[in-house]
């Protein structure tokens, strides 16, 4: 009896972690911004780590991966088992952190194919780190599949295996897109608010200075009508998630005003999606030139859709002879957009019919 146990709790914890694994190994770069959003000073305040967000994630993604492989096969079980403790740790630490101080809403942990509450997360831990605690007691249950030569082979296998698709995605594009910006979505679609969706409640907290001291106040106190109050700060707690639709923060910007609606009603709509211009590269550049100029001559309406400055693009523009203009969104709807630095998009009335690195911008045909 107490041997099914074990085996079913290997067979949890081990398809729990490779699933986690999976869906991250396919968008690394996603687990990357949600690394930078971790080490941000509002939240752990490691700022001096975020230029190694992305090394952070492909070896966090690997460990998580392979970890739940090996205990699957029965590879190295009291290695594995104690990696995986203490891989649940941080977890643990970092959900329940994420949850109580409300710092950040998702915490990737199934990137972005399950959307869990930062609650959820954390029970989900809980249970996690409690099925590994167990394993650890009754490691010696943990018997390899077949033999310690084929459960070897099976994890190096893996191992290359793995490390090929993610070097494939971070070259071009994740192979598996469950973000609502994949081909064939409509954006304006996924913008829908339904009627009767219910909506999320927020708790605010003023801080004003009254007589020279900072007071906390709630919105029923209304500070700001306190005679010599000065405003100092507002924080916002959520207190039940309401519905968010799949899109949101979407806008499309030119010269400060919103033309979202008339581009989403174009047939042919290409858009260079450029989150940051500093960081492109002079091939990409390039690349999306000579493509710019094909999808004008087949009849293409063509944008540059970035969150830079207008100055910073005419620097571009100017040292590129680009003949389009520039769009305006913000940087993190850009990066979830695309993970390309460059990239490519081609619209059909709002719905997204093609998406390419700009690596993949010879490549591209247009109708």
């Amino acid at each position: 009896m107490m041997n099914f146990i074990t085996q079913l709790a290997r067979i949890l914890v081990s398809v729990t972690f490779i699933f986690s694994g999976f869906v991250k190994l396919v968008d690394p770069l996603g687990s990357a911004y949600k690394f930078e959003e971790y080490f941000g000073a509002d939240v752990l305040n490691l700022e001096f780590l975020s230029p190694y967000a992305l090394q952070f994630s492909i070896l966090l993604i690997l460990a998580e991966i392979m970890l739940g492989l090996m205990l699957l096969v029965g590879y190295k079980a009291k290695f594995t088992v104690w990696s995986l403790f203490l891989i649940s740790l941080l977890f643990l630490f970092l959900t329940w952190y994420s949850a109580y101080f409300d710092k950040v809403t998702d915490c990737g942990c199934f990137g972005d194919a399950v959307k869990l509450t930062p609650w959820e997360t954390f029970y989900k831990n809980v249970v996690l780190i409690v099925l590994v605690v167990y394993l650890m007691v009754r490691v010696y249950d943990i018997q390899p599949i077949g033999s310690d030569i084929v459960a070897k082979r099976i994890s190096l296998v893996s191992l290359f295996i793995f490390i090929g698709i993610q070097f494939y995605v971070l070259r071009y594009l994740p192979i598996i897109d469950f973000r609502p910006y994949a081909i064939g979505n409509n954006i304006p679609e996924g913008m829908i608010f339904p009627e009767g969706a219910e909506k999320p409640v927020y708790e605010d907290t003023w801080i004003y200075n009254v007589n020279g001291e900072d007071k906390t106040f709630s919105t029923e106190d209304k500070p700001w009508n306190i005679e010599g109050a000065t405003f100092v700060d507002r924080k916002t707690r959520t207190l039940k998630e309401g519905y968010v639709p799949p899109i949101h923060d979407f806008t499309m910007e030119s010269d400060g005003e919103d033309i979202t609606d008339l581009l989403m009603e174009k047939e042919k709509l290409m858009l260079f999606v450029a989150y940051n211009l500093k960081l492109t590269s002079a091939k990409g550049l390039n690349n999306i030139k000579d493509l710019s100029e094909r999808a004008m001559e087949k009849g293409y309406t063509v944008y540059c859709f970035s969150a830079s400055t207008i100055d910073d693009y005419k620097q571009i523009k100017d040292q590129y002879d680009l003949d389009f203009e520039l769009l305006f969104c913000d940087e993190t709807t850009l990066k979830t957009i695309i993970r390309s630095n460059p990239g490519i998009i081609t619209l059909n009335k709002g719905t997204i019919k093609g998406k390419w690195s700009w690596r993949q911008a010879k490549n591209v045909t247009l109708e």
